[in-house]
């Protein structure tokens, strides 16, 4: 995507002020007890309903229970807690494949994380990857949130800001792990910081097609000393010997090749959240068109192509398959945002997107591993020598089916 046009702590997304989330009471004095169709269970606390999302580990593996499934319209306060779940390490509210809010980095015997939305009435569930069932379907009752209205073109452009609202949420919740992971570095525990460094990698590839073109002031474009993509994301295969290593890659391999952390591992860690957090603040000027959008899910989805499948990407953790899902993620989030105006333009084309990304994320899902960092198995040679076919495959067809998408949305 053009720079020009465009989940220790946790990460939430102020979806508020999205469109789907437009606020909208329950018409009822008592939340908990009144709605039409809610659940009785649901506690109402100063005008605010109670649900409380907790999980658990037991004999058929991780659960995510949730104590009431239906509540009424209007604000909605999840506290999430993490008793003993190893495999689950964060909770997303979805809609329509859009993420309306998410805890992450959910630790077990952490204290409960709350998450307050206010929603409108319909159809939502409440995901828990790596849970034995991961998709608790959840119902809000009562008045329906404002849908999105006007023109094709209308309804492309509000997509595009609640995108936006979606990469900002990113880019702070990688400043917040980025600064986990040098707490962990800087306190010596390398186990910890294998571990964070799990947790820190998907936010940038979620939203790489949008950053990637950021220079600092006062260099110039081709200058790898000011690209941030440059030191926040480089690899070994293209290294700039007159700038050196830096940012995420060169943290992992320490962690990971050299399984110890030094002087040299501190200093990188530090440049790498200074580095983050200059993103961040140069990110707030990101404006989009929709076209912009489409691109930048073509692109993120060529980045699993050629560097999440052939592994060049996590070359020493391997965690090539949660670099592989985070991509995904981003692409699904853009498609998801431009959904309502696109079903305006060619109805069939955006149910045939969807069911492509559906049929991504189902094969994703065959490679969850709780035990592993990122919770997603290690992409071993042999692992690549058996599935990477058929991983590729499944991502062609996905391309296969957005590759009119820029046009439809730019020609609206």
């Amino acid at each position: 995507m053009s720079t020009a046009s465009r989940k220790v702590a946790v990460a939430l997304v102020s979806a508020v002020s999205l469109a789907t989330l437009a606020a909208c009471g329950s018409g009822s004095d008592d939340n908990s007890t009144k709605a039409a169709g809610g659940d009785t269970s649901a506690a109402a606390k100063g005008g605010v309903t109670q649900v409380k999302v907790t999980l658990t580990s037991g004999a058929n593996g991780d659960t995510c229970g949730v104590d009431t499934k239906s509540v009424p319209a209007g604000p909605i306060t999840f506290t999430i807690a993490n008793q003993s779940a190893t495999g689950v390490s964060e909770v997303e509210l979805l809609q329509d494949q859009k993420i309306v809010g998410e805890k992450e980095n959910l630790a077990p015997g952490l204290a409960p994380v709350s998450l307050t939305l206010t929603l409108g009435g319909g159809d939502y569930q409440i995901y828990c990857p790596g849970a034995s069932d991961e998709m608790v379907p959840f119902t809000v009752t009562g008045k329906a949130a404002a849908s999105p209205t006007g023109t094709a073109a209308d309804l492309l452009q509000q997509g595009t800001v609640g995108y936006g609202k979606y990469v900002t949420t990113q880019v702070d919740a990688m400043v917040t792990a980025v600064q986990k992971l040098q707490q962990d570095i800087d306190s010596g525990d390398l186990q910890a910081a294998q571990k964070q460094y799990g947790v820190a990698r998907p936010f940038y590839e979620k939203i790489e097609s949008d950053v990637e073109g950021f220079v600092l002031p006062g260099y110039k474009p081709t200058d790898n000393h000011g690209n941030l993509d440059y030191l926040i994301d480089m690899r070994a295969s293209n290294l700039d010997p007159a700038v050196g290593w830096h940012g995420f890659h060169a943290v992992e391999r320490d962690l990971f090749q050299g399984q110890k952390i030094t002087a040299k591992t501190k200093k990188l860690a530090a440049e790498l959240t200074t580095n983050v957090q200059k993103l961040a603040q140069l990110s707030t000027s990101l404006t989009y068109k929709p076209e912009d959008l489409a691109n930048g899910a073509a692109g993120l989805l060529e980045e699993v192509q050629k560097n999440k499948i052939s592994g060049e990407e996590e070359n020493y953790s391997h965690i090539d398959l949660v670099d592989f899902a985070a991509n995904v993620e981003g692409a699904q989030q853009a498609f998801a945002y431009l959904k309502p105006g696109l079903t305006e333009i060619d109805s069939a084309m955006t149910d045939t997107i969807a069911q492509r990304f559906d049929a991504v994320n189902k094969m994703l899902d065959g490679y969850r591993d709780p035990a592993q960092i990122g919770g997603y198995q290690r992409y071993t040679a042999a692992l690549k020598a058996s599935d990477a076919n058929k991983l590729s495959q499944t991502v062609q067809a996905l391309q296969d089916a957005l590759a009119h998408l820029a046009e439809k949305v730019a020609t609206a």
